[in-house]
């Protein structure tokens, strides 16, 4: 029932990517399974020939609103200059206990 990335016109909209490696939540609390994420995020979007630079909305879910500075940096360091529109939400739970979910719009043209 889980597609990871669907083409909708020229919209790929990629599902939530949790810090999942090798199928299970890699080490290093919020820090390692952001960076995870994003990189299983940035491998979903080259499935379809796109980057991060093509990003265009985010949603971040939080398991502790209390990591939100950190997730900031991490963030901000992933994407450089490019600044999709984001959303960050504190959540009760995420899928196999992971600690942060994000998701993503891109604009892949005409």
């Amino acid at each position: 029932a889980y597609t990871p990335v669907v083409r909708a016109g020229n919209w790929l909209v990629v599902s939530g990517q949790v810090g999942l490696a090798d199928g299970k939540i890699v080490s290093g609390g919020l820090a390692g399974e952001l960076r995870q994420a994003l990189a299983n995020l940035e491998a979903q979007l080259a499935t379809q020939g796109a980057t991060l630079g093509d990003v265009v909305k985010t949603t971040v879910f939080l398991r502790h609103m209390s990591d939100y500075v950190l997730m900031n940096e991490i963030y901000v360091k992933a994407f450089g200059d490019h600044r999709p529109a984001r959303s960050a939400i504190g959540v009760a739970e995420l899928p196999i206990g992971a600690l942060v979910e994000v998701e993503a719009w891109a604009w892949v043209g005409e």
